[in-house]
């Protein structure tokens, strides 16, 4: 099981690192668009959904970092004041009936989607906007699976905190 959740967990690390640079990416594009606009009185439908994409791809590739490193917005008011084994167990309900099948329904709903946009060739329907539509919408079911992949090495993570009872789940793997 250790072996799995540093797989994963390795995974998201790299998938973040990615997102992680695209923002430097996404601070240029805007950088680029504001002077064109207010200097030159440029424009262009395909800069400003480019930003937009990006802005996506860093939403959405981001997201099983995120939860690796558990800075998803949580409500804590019980939480945090509970012991590691009860967080253990609160983190598995969540995982199970929350994350799990939210994600389920985020891949099965973005994958014909995106097929449908990719058989189609679907291009923004702006004059001048991006082509190959179906390549920020594979980003969603992307995400949905790294998402679901790290929701799994949480629950993995968090059952062996209650097996092997330690005080925090980062001494377990």
């Amino acid at each position: 099981m250790k072996t799995i959740i540093r797989l994963i967990s390795s995974l998201n690390e790299v998938a973040g690192n990615v997102a992680s640079g695209a923002n430097v990416l996404l601070v240029a594009l805007i950088c680029v668009d504001v002077t064109a606009r207010y200097f030159f009185k440029q424009s262009s439908a395909a800069f400003y959904e480019l930003e937009w994409h990006v802005f996506s791809f860093i939403f959405l590739i981001g997201a099983g970092w995120t939860l690796r490193h558990d800075r998803h917005v949580r409500v804590d008011i019980l939480y945090s004041k509970s012991t590691p084994r009860v967080q253990a167990a609160l983190d598995i309900i969540g995982v199970l009936f929350l994350l799990l099948p939210f994600c389920v329904a985020m891949m099965v709903s973005s994958l014909p989607y995106a097929l449908i946009a990719f058989e189609s060739g679907e291009a923004s329907p702006d004059t001048g906007g991006l082509p190959y539509r179906w390549i920020i919408k594979s980003t969603i079911a992307i995400s949905a699976g790294l998402l679901t992949l790290q929701g799994v090495a949480m629950l993995l993570e968090k059952i062996l905190v209650l097996i092997e009872g330690k005080e925090r789940a980062k001494d377990v793997v």
